[in-house]
């Protein structure tokens, strides 16, 4: 079964209720870029009038693990994923629709070609900008993601 927009939005709604209902949503999924987007509201809002911090973290690691997701569908094998660490910086209030896009899928290619190879654990970081509708980057998450093949 491939991996859609429309199937991980499905996806959302029944095993990440807080992301779907806080808005996240998929907007395309290829080899290499994932593009999710969501839009400041009440629900979602901090006390300052902008977007949440943790909604702004949870539509940047869809973006990596939506794409972590879709390779290891494509490698065949029975592979885990886990977040190890993760990092973020914020330069702009995030108000009205914030794309968040991921654009690193080749290096998933090398961490799971590895983890096969050897058996052994891999990890792979990966870069998700949050972009206004202005074109002003608002935040900067990064992902370390781990990757090992299951026995």
């Amino acid at each position: 079964m491939n991996i859609s927009p429309s199937k991980l939005n499905t996806f959302l709604m029944f095993k990440l209720p807080a992301a779907y209902f806080t808005g996240v949503r998929t907007k395309s999924l290829s080899d290499t870029t994932c593009i999710v987007t969501v839009k400041h509201r009440w629900v979602n809002q901090n006390p300052f009038k902008s977007m949440f911090w943790a909604v702004q973290g949870m539509a940047a690691e869809l973006t990596t693990g939506a794409l972590v997701m879709k390779k290891i569908r494509g490698s065949g094998k029975k592979i885990s994923m886990l977040v190890a660490s993760n990092n973020a910086s914020f330069t702009k209030k995030a108000t009205g629709r914030i794309t968040f896009t991921c654009k690193e899928g080749h290096k998933i290619d090398d961490a799971i070609s590895k983890a096969i190879e050897t058996g052994e654990g891999q990890t792979v970081w990966l870069n998700s900008k949050g972009i206004n509708k202005e074109g002003v980057e608002v935040c900067d998450f990064n992902f370390e993601w781990t990757l090992k093949v299951k026995s």
